[in-house]
C-alpha cells in the first residue's frame, strides 16, 4: 500500500515537473513569437541598448558555446534576460521555431558589431588637455532641413577648433560615399566587410584625396573633426559647434537602409582608442 502511494506521488511529481518545464517552454515560444511580430521589434535592435559591461558577457559567453557575441546580445535585446542559461533557451527556441527570421536578425547584429576595431578618435599625445565627450542623442528632434530625428551620436570637442582632432575608420571597409553634403557637411561613408555602413560627418578636410569603390583599414586617418555642413553651399561651417557625427545604418529585410543607435558601439570602443600624436 506505501509502495503504491510513493509510485502514485512520484508519478505525479514527474508529471508536473513535465507540465510545468512544457508551460515555460510554450511561454518562451509564445514570447519570442510575439516579440518577433511587434512592430516595435525592429525599434528594439535600432536602439542597440547594451551596457558595456554585459556586452563584455555576451563576449565571454560566446568562447564556449554554439551561439555568436551577436546572438546573445541579439536575445539580450528581444527578451531582456542576461543570463547564459536563459539566453541559451531562449535562442534555441528562435533556431527551433523560427529560423529563417534569426538568421536575418543575426546578420543584421553582425553587421553592426562584428567589423569595429577603434573608437574614432584617437587619445592624444601624453600631457595633452584635449579630449571629447558625448551622451546618447539617439533620435533628439533635429530641425534645419525639416523636423527629423538625429540618427547618430555627436562626439564633441573640448578644444572648439576646427582640424584639431583626427578622425579614424572603426572598421575596415570600402568607402562608399565621400564629399560634400548639405547637411552633413564634408563626410565619408565607409561600407564595413559585413555590411554596417559607418557615416562620419562636419569633417573640417579629408586625410587624402579618397576615391569611391577604394579600400580603407581600420584606424586609417580619415580627416579631422570640423563643423562643416548645414548650408546650401560647399563649404559652409560655422553653424555648430565642432564635433564629429557618427551614424551607422544597416540594410533592412527589404534593402530598405535602417539607421542604429551609436551611442552604445562607442561606449565599448572607448576602451579601444589608439593613440595619435597631436593636442
Amino acid at each position: 500500500m506505501k509502495k503504491r502511494l510513493f509510485i502514485r506521488l512520484l508519478i505525479l511529481t514527474a508529471t508536473l515537473c513535465f507540465i510545468t518545464t512544457f508551460t515555460g517552454h510554450l511561454q518562451r515560444v509564445a514570447k519570442i513569437t510575439h516579440l518577433l511580430v511587434e512592430e516595435d521589434a525592429m525599434e528594439l535592435l535600432r536602439q542597440q541598448e547594451v551596457p558595456t559591461e554585459k556586452y563584455e558577457s555576451f563576449c565571454d559567453y560566446a568562447e564556449d558555446s554554439e551561439y555568436s557575441r551577436q546572438d546573445y546580445l541579439l536575445g539580450y535585446l528581444m527578451t531582456g534576460e542576461d543570463g547564459i542559461q536563459e539566453l541559451d533557451a531562449y535562442l534555441s527556441l528562435l533556431h527551433q521555431y523560427h529560423s529563417q527570421k534569426i538568421r536575418v536578425l543575426e546578420k543584421y547584429e553582425k553587421s553592426v558589431w562584428e567589423d569595429l576595431a577603434y573608437f574614432p578618435i584617437p587619445l592624444p599625445r601624453q600631457g595633452s588637455s584635449l579630449s571629447v565627450s558625448y551622451e546618447n542623442s539617439w533620435m533628439f528632434d533635429r530641425s534645419f532641413g525639416g523636423n527629423r530625428g538625429h540618427e547618430g551620436t555627436d562626439i564633441m570637442a573640448s578644444l572648439n577648433e576646427r582640424g584639431q582632432y583626427p578622425v579614424v575608420s572603426m572598421t575596415d571597409g570600402v568607402v562608399e560615399k565621400v564629399g560634400w553634403l548639405k547637411l552633413g557637411g564634408y563626410r565619408i561613408g565607409i561600407r564595413s566587410p559585413n555590411g554596417g555602413y559607418f557615416y562620419y560627418a562636419h569633417l573640417y578636410d579629408y586625410a587624402r584625396e579618397f576615391q569611391e569603390g577604394e579600400e580603407v583599414k581600420a584606424g586609417e586617418l580619415l580627416g579631422f573633426m570640423g563643423d562643416s555642413g548645414y548650408g546650401e553651399k560647399e563649404g559652409t561651417v560655422g553653424q555648430f559647434a565642432v564635433h564629429l557625427h557618427v551614424g551607422i545604418y544597416v540594410n533592412g529585410e527589404q534593402g530598405e537602409e535602417v539607421s542604429v543607435n551609436p551611442y552604445w558601439v562607442l561606449r565599448w570602443l572607448e576602451r579601444k582608442r589608439l593613440r595619435y600624436a597631436y593636442g
